[in-house]
């Protein structure tokens, strides 16, 4: 309001200064300018007169500002009041737009729950479809050799040979599940390529094999960073998605795989959540089939569930049926190390964000250490 006066005061003075002058500057009225009065007014009377054209252009212009002026008084009140009336309404609606806008946010979870559910069930359908194409395919096949001769004993032995594999494609559904999704593997596998680059290996003569590879994340991080590694895995449908993505993947038993390689030709073998899936007296034996090939500098890398967390070890380890029991970080630490590895050290990993923790002294520092700690290790050791 103040900037309109000082506005209005402004063009009141151009106004009055844009008038005929009808008297003589009080400033001129010293030597030699003391003029008589008629001659004075006889020089007014000529100024006037030749600036007649240009006080009537100042007095328009002044004219269409003070309209202007008035104008944006005008708006500036209107803006005002619909300010006001603005406020009022957002007063007295204020509960129900909120209202709206939770709902808004509800709807939006709803959708996106139902996208990732259907992208989970499209997934698994999929696999699904794609092993029972593979098995009808292996039945006609057998079927085109005996046919019309019944089935013999060897043949249907190799149906019932299959029936482990009926699974593969519920298990892929389940680790995007459980595991986590590619992006997120592939994050929390980058911690281990500082401990290849410290090593000689990764290349053709010393490859990096990775037991129960999966969906290939730690082999798409090894291949990005310029290493030679192998994946092994029995899950049908994992070994053809990785193999999908340019990854040399082997389909065999992790044992028989190992024990008909040489000694001292790997240069790692690493293990994802893959050892607690066997049963004690297996782990010990890959543990030495581990030892033997690895060459003297190699490496191994094994993750598995923290069962020293107490979420882990009394619920999430069951999650997946196909674990067969927790395994403590000391006793797979003693088991590398009677096998011949040295410098086995463990690695905590995956600890509860910090929002979960609890605040307060000593008793909570150890109830957060046993619930909310590391969820995962690995057991890392050095073939001498």
């Amino acid at each position: 309001m103040s900037s309109v006066n000082n506005l209005k005061d402004l063009l009141n003075n151009a106004e009055l200064r844009a008038q005929p002058r009808t008297k003589w500057p009080g400033n001129l009225n010293f030597f030699p300018f003391n003029l008589s009065l008629r001659f004075q007014n006889f020089i007014l009377k000529c100024i006037n007169f030749l600036f007649k054209d240009q006080r009537e252009v100042n007095l328009n212009l002044i004219m269409a500002l003070r309209e202007s002026v008035a104008l944006n008084q005008q708006l500036i009140e209107e803006i005002t009041t619909l300010r006001q009336q603005l406020d009022e309404y957002i007063d007295k609606n204020s509960s129900h737009i909120q209202n709206i806008d939770q709902q808004l946010a509800s709807v939006d979870t709803h959708l996106k729950k139902l996208q990732d559910e259907f992208i989970l069930n499209d997934s698994y359908l999929k696999n699904d479809l794609i092993q029972q194409k593979r098995l009808i395919e292996m039945f006609l096949e057998e079927s085109k050799k005996r046919l019309p001769e019944p089935f013999n004993q060897e043949q249907l032995q190799t149906f019932v040979n299959e029936e482990p594999d009926l699974l593969d494609a519920f298990y892929v559904a389940f680790e995007d599940q459980f595991r986590g999704q590619r992006e997120e593997i592939l994050n929390r596998l980058k911690v281990y390529l500082p401990l290849i680059a410290e090593t000689n290996i990764g290349n053709p003569d010393f490859p990096i094999l990775d037991v129960g590879c999966g969906r290939g994340e730690w082999l798409e991080l090894l291949q990005e960073s310029g290493y030679t590694a192998r994946g092994l895995d029995i899950n049908k449908v994992m070994v053809e998605q990785s193999r999908s993505r340019g990854f040399d993947v082997i389909e065999a038993d992790v044992m028989l795989y190992l024990q008909s390689l040489p000694d001292h030709t790997l240069g790692a073998v690493t293990g994802f959540h893959i050892i607690e899936h066997l049963t004690f007296p297996i782990l010990m034996k890959f543990f030495s089939e581990v030892a033997r090939t690895l060459k003297p500098g190699g490496l191994a890398i094994f993750e598995t569930p923290n069962p020293q967390n107490v979420l882990v070890g009394s619920c999430n380890f069951y999650f997946d049926p196909t674990h067969n029991h927790p395994l403590p970080s000391a006793l797979i630490k003693f088991m590398l190390e009677i096998q011949g590895l040295s410098q086995v050290r463990v690695i905590d990993l995956h600890p509860y964000p910090d929002t979960y923790k609890v605040s307060g002294g000593e008793l909570a520092e150890k109830f957060n250490n046993y619930f909310y700690g590391p969820q995962d290790y690995a057991v890392v050791g050095y073939k001498l």
